[in-house]
């Protein structure tokens, strides 16, 4: 018998990603999304497929569907988008949560949260592993998703606790591949662009700064192989590539896959800007049997290969 799935910020990066693989395993799916930053082009695709069904909803509204099993992937996740609409981030998170966490209880199903390592703030302890609390600014600009997040697992495990609720809490670190939306001011996106269209590309600070990339298919087996397990193990549990490079790498790496002649400019770093970023695995690796195959320079390829399909120059 199929399951049915509710995947919330389906249309976006990461969900998009979930719900192909979802619908290729069998389920029947049902994607919810508001689009402020999903994109229909990323499954329009799927719109044939007869086990699978799109919404257009926003989550901080109740929803109500009969399913087995919801991923709650639904917040805009780079700081150009959730800086936008800063309460807007803030109430996805809280009182999405609260929706799905209610909508999860009176079905009595699992609903796995797609947290992220931006709860870990700007860490002091390097790699960061999941019983790290955090040094995260409450007030700064990057607090609506960094607050959100750690609000949202908070409200899971008090409805796991409350009402035996059965969670799964992951915490997503840096992650990049095909469609991702060149304008979203993350890192990887922003340099293949600026590389591919022979523009300057823009170093923060110095580029010493570091950070771990994990390939979506990677981060999607370890999403599904989270949901899939015991269920006395609700996380948290990092997800991510322990491969560290630092921004200046990364751009040199950049310049020299697509042949580009950009030059590296450095600019003034954002607020609250992490310096070190690094998911300790160990967890993953013990209970799920999951690590990244993937590494950055095949990556890179697949993802240069999208951009460069579809920028117009």
């Amino acid at each position: 018998m199929k399951k049915r799935i509710l995947v919330t910020g389906g249309a976006g990066f990461l969900g998009s990603h979930l719900c192909d693989k979802l619908i290729k395993k069998g389920n029947d799916v049902i994607c919810v999304d508001n689009f402020f930053t999903g994109n229909k082009q990323n499954i329009v695709h799927l719109l044939k497929e007869p086990y699978f069904e799109l919404i257009r909803h926003d989550i901080t509204f109740p929803l109500y569907v009969e399913v087995d099993e919801i991923y709650n992937l639904a917040s805009p996740a780079s700081p150009v988008y959730y800086q936008m609409d800063p309460v807007q981030t803030t109430k996805t998170s809280v009182v999405g949560s609260i929706n799905m966490l209610g909508l999860a209880k009176r079905l009595g199903i699992r609903i796995l949260q797609a947290s992220t390592s931006e709860i870990y703030g700007d860490p002091n302890v390097h790699p960061q592993p999941e019983d790290y609390w955090g040094h995260v600014n409450p007030i700064g600009p990057r607090a609506c998703y960094d607050e959100g997040k750690r609000c949202a697992e908070t409200l899971f495990f008090d409805y796991h606790r409350q009402h035996n609720l059965k969670i799964k809490v992951i915490r997503i670190f840096n992650t990049y591949g095909p469609r991702m939306q060149p304008d979203d001011g993350r890192v990887i996106s922003n340099f293949v662009v600026q590389a591919l269209k022979g523009e300057d590309i823009t170093v923060y600070g110095n580029g010493n700064q570091t950070r771990s990339f994990c390939y979506v298919d990677d981060l999607v087996d370890g999403m599904i192989k989270m949901m899939a397990s015991e269920d006395s193990f609700v996380g948290p549990l990092n997800i991510g590539n322990p491969d560290e490079f630092t921004i200046l790498e990364l751009a040199k790496k950049v310049i020299e896959m697509t042949a580009s002649k950009s030059r590296i400019i450095y600019k003034e770093i954002p607020v609250d800007d992490p310096k070190r970023r690094k998911p300790d695995i160990t967890r993953a690796k013990q209970k799920l049997n999951w690590s990244p195959k993937l590494n950055l320079e095949k990556g890179l390829k697949e993802t240069i290969k999208y951009f460069d399909k579809f920028l117009i120059y």
